[in-house]
């Protein structure tokens, strides 16, 4: 049974071109980009601990003790939406919400196996407050539906990390995804948000194996297990060989080249960040933390825009998951050009991490730091002579 990715020494992450090799030219710190307008966004309800792409939602539930977990929802009314410019996903999410299951149901059919889409489309649509009652009623139509059947284990999982359902009926109901539709990686991915909630470790890595087992790269389960492992040792301060830059940088190297996987070292500096900070270990402002300015953290920010230039995907789901942390990272390390390219990308697509950690409002923290790199100096008068 395949294990996790094995933890490699210190690298310098994914292999590159070099920051001046760009594929584009990058933005300056000049160019102009409209900073008052937020990025339009559609009602869903809360996302998991640590997932980057949330959306309107009921408060989070209790933070683990290792200091608070990712943000888990974002205010009514909020700019952020999870769906993240599908939009066939936009639209299946409303029509669930106007009772009408079965455009959900097409979709998820057209999907099919392109598992970071499935898990990304499933998670979204199980945001959606009623959620698990379209299900029941989708299943009620058409007996033992696979799809509606995961949707409904999502959608209970969500239920129960808000303390609305048993943790248990939540893991019954992913069990019997998993039992209808064993090659789906889907069902695994909700016992994972629900046991890096509430799980103890031994269920987190099983839940984990149980998904890298089926889809061996799926970008959502390692992002969930990242947040989890940069939890571990909080009171011990910075570490730079923490084992959550082991794991990030074994499954980055171990992914094709590709994969958004080669962005994962950056994720795992981000939460690490969130959890030093809510201990004390480093202050509230990322830009004013050293975290981002050491050597190591260096290297894997350089190797990581050097990726993204020669490998870029927009037809991955989570694609502006990965450009937030990206542009958040290179925010706070001073590299204004790179992080004006960053967000010009991004667009109306920001996401709640990594912009509230440790406790900040993200979207004001988004704006600000948007702000910072794309709006034009101001002019020094000159002196006359």
């Amino acid at each position: 049974m395949p294990s996790t990715p094995p933890p490699l020494a210190p690298s310098a992450g994914p292999p590159g071109h070099g920051r001046a090799a760009a594929a584009e030219p990058l933005a300056t710190a000049t160019d102009d980009a409209p900073l008052d307008d937020a990025p339009p966004g559609t009602p869903s309800a809360d996302a998991p601990p640590g997932d980057a792409s949330r959306a309107d939602a009921p408060p989070p539930s209790d933070a683990p003790p290792d200091g608070p977990a990712p943000a888990d929802a974002a205010p009514p009314g909020s700019p952020f939406d999870a769906a993240l410019g599908d939009d066939e996903l936009v639209a299946a999410r409303a029509a669930l919400t106007q009772g009408r299951w079965q455009v959900a149901r097409n979709l998820l059919a057209r999907t099919r196996d392109d598992w970071d889409s499935r898990g990304h489309r499933i998670t979204v649509l199980a945001q959606e407050p009623r959620a698990a009652d379209r299900a029941r009623e989708w299943l009620l139509a058409e007996p033992g539906a696979p799809d509606a059947s995961v949707l409904l284990a999502l959608a209970l999982v969500r239920r129960a990390l808000r303390g609305d359902e048993p943790p248990d009926a939540a893991r019954a109901a992913c069990a019997d995804g998993a039992a209808l539709l064993p090659a789906d990686p889907t069902p695994w991915l909700g016992l994972l948000m629900l046991e890096r909630a509430l799980g103890a470790e031994k269920d987190v890595l099983r839940a984990f194996t149980e998904v890298r087992e089926r889809y061996a790269d799926h970008h959502h389960a390692h992002h969930l297990m990242i947040a989890r492992l940069a939890e571990h040792a909080a009171g011990d301060g910075p570490a730079p060989l923490h084992e959550v830059y082991d794991f990030a940088e074994g499954a980055a190297l171990a992914a094709p080249a590709d994969s958004p996987l080669a962005l994962l070292p950056v994720v795992a500096l981000a939460e690490r960040y969130r959890v030093l900070a809510a201990a004390g270990f480093e202050p509230a402002d990322p830009a004013a933390s050293v975290h981002w300015t050491g050597s190591r953290a260096r290297q894997i920010m350089k190797a990581a825009f050097d990726w993204w230039l020669e490998w870029d995907d927009d037809d991955h789901p989570r694609r502006h998951v990965d450009l937030n942390f990206l542009a958040h990272a290179t925010y706070c390390e001073g590299q204004n050009a790179e992080a004006a390219t960053l967000f010009r990308r991004i667009g109306p697509h920001a996401t709640p991490d990594p912009w509230c950690y440790p406790d900040r409002d993200p979207y004001p923290a988004f704006r600000a730091a948007r702000a910072a790199v794309l709006r034009p100096p101001r002019s020094t008068p000159r002196t006359a002579p």
